[in-house]
C-alpha cells in the first residue's frame, strides 16, 4: 500500500512539474514581438506587421495555416499572412492563394518579377525571406519585420513548432537563397 502511494505521488508531481513547464514556455516566449513603428510603415507593410502580432500572440497550430493539411507549414503561414493581409498569392500549379512550398514560392515571385537575389538587396518590413536548403534553417521561408544596419529580424510559423521571431546570424543571412519583395 504504501509503494502505491509514493507511486501516485511521484506521478503526480511529475505530471504538475510538466504542466508548470510547458506552461511557463508558452507564457514567456524567448522573444517579444519587436516594437515596430507602424506610423512609419506604408500601409500594405503595417496590415503585414497587424496579422503577424496577432497570429504570434494567438499562437495557432500549423493547420489553421494549412487547411488542415498536414505538412510543413513555414510556406502555409506566409500564403495565410499575406491572403489576410489583402496580398493574396496565386499557386502557379493551382490559382489558389495558398502555396505549401518555398520552391513553388519562389517560382512565384520569379514569376511576377519580384524574386530578388540576395547580394546588394536591402530587404524591406514585409519582404519575404527564403531560404536555401543547405542553409542552417533549411529549406524554409518567414517575414522580414525589421532591419537594422546588417541585422534582420524576422517571424515565421513552423519554427521550433510555433510562430516565432528570429534574428538573422551571419551564417543564416548567408543560407538566404533571395527575397519576394511586396507588391507595389
Amino acid at each position: 500500500m504504501w509503494l502505491t502511494l509514493c507511486a501516485l505521488g511521484a506521478v503526480i508531481v511529475v505530471g504538475l512539474a510538466t504542466v508548470l513547464i510547458r506552461d511557463q514556455h508558452v507564457l514567456t516566449r524567448p522573444t517579444p514581438f519587436p516594437a515596430i513603428d507602424r506610423a512609419a510603415l506604408e500601409p500594405a507593410q503595417a496590415r503585414i506587421i497587424e496579422v503577424l502580432q496577432a497570429q504570434y500572440d494567438a499562437q495557432p497550430g500549423g493547420s489553421h495555416f494549412s487547411e488542415d493539411v498536414e505538412e510543413p507549414w513555414c510556406a502555409d503561414f506566409v500564403s495565410w499572412v499575406l491572403n489576410e493581409a489583402g496580398q493574396p498569392l496565386a499557386n502557379p500549379n493551382s490559382g489558389h492563394w495558398r502555396i505549401p512550398g518555398v520552391y513553388t514560392l519562389q517560382e512565384y515571385y520569379q514569376a511576377s518579377g519580384r524574386f530578388i537575389e540576395p547580394g546588394g538587396y536591402h530587404p524591406q518590413v514585409g519582404d519575404v525571406v527564403m531560404y536555401a536548403e543547405g542553409s542552417p534553417l533549411g529549406l524554409h521561408t518567414n517575414f522580414v519585420v525589421a532591419v537594422d544596419g546588417t541585422t534582420i529580424t524576422t517571424v515565421g510559423g513552423n519554427e521550433e513548432g510555433g510562430i516565432r521571431v528570429h534574428t538573422l546570424d551571419d551564417d543564416e543571412i548567408a543560407g538566404i537563397l533571395g527575397f519576394g519583395r511586396m507588391a507595389g
